[in-house]
């Protein structure tokens, strides 16, 4: 039996929250790649001397690397079966992450319409939460995806 990946639209419920089974320990060598396919040479992401005599004492984990890590936890719940993620409403970094921190997702369903245009999709706008091995909230960030309706697409 073929399994599907992700959810149609019919299967969001307003309300429901999804804590995501993947997770992620970001790695010297995930920051180190991050910074140099992005060009963001802050040192207080690439040198520990610096970064040590910074406010934090240590490496900070670059910003859009943890967005990008979160994103990523949630695709098999929420976008596996989107046409297109819309719209980002903001992206807030609420703590640091470091060198070899977990990432941890959840997700809540704020809202679903359907789509005006297209009567084989629908719109959901969700909430996502980033915390980390301590339970602490590291980023949150809502969107709104566009997916397919199950009923016009073979299960």
């Amino acid at each position: 039996m073929k399994t599907k990946f992700g959810k149609y639209y019919e299967e969001f419920n307003i309300g429901d929250i999804i804590y995501h089974a993947a997770s992620k320990t970001i790695f010297e060598s995930d920051n180190n790649l991050f910074c140099l396919l992005t060009m963001n040479h802050h040192p207080v992401h690439i040198n520990l001397d610096y970064a040590q005599k910074s406010q934090h004492g240590k490496i900070l984990v670059v910003g859009p690397l943890v967005f990008s890590i979160v994103v990523g936890i949630t695709v098999q719940d929420i976008s596996g079966q989107a046409i297109a993620n819309l719209e980002y409403e903001f992206v807030k970094h609420l703590a640091p992450v470091f060198i070899n921190d977990t990432i941890y997702a959840k997700t809540e369903i704020l809202d679903k319409y359907e789509s005006k245009s297209k009567n084989d999709r629908g719109i959901i706008y969700v909430e996502t939460t980033a915390y980390n091995q301590n339970d602490i909230e590291i980023l949150k960030f809502r969107r709104k995806v566009l997916l397919k309706k199950g009923e016009f697409y073979d299960r």
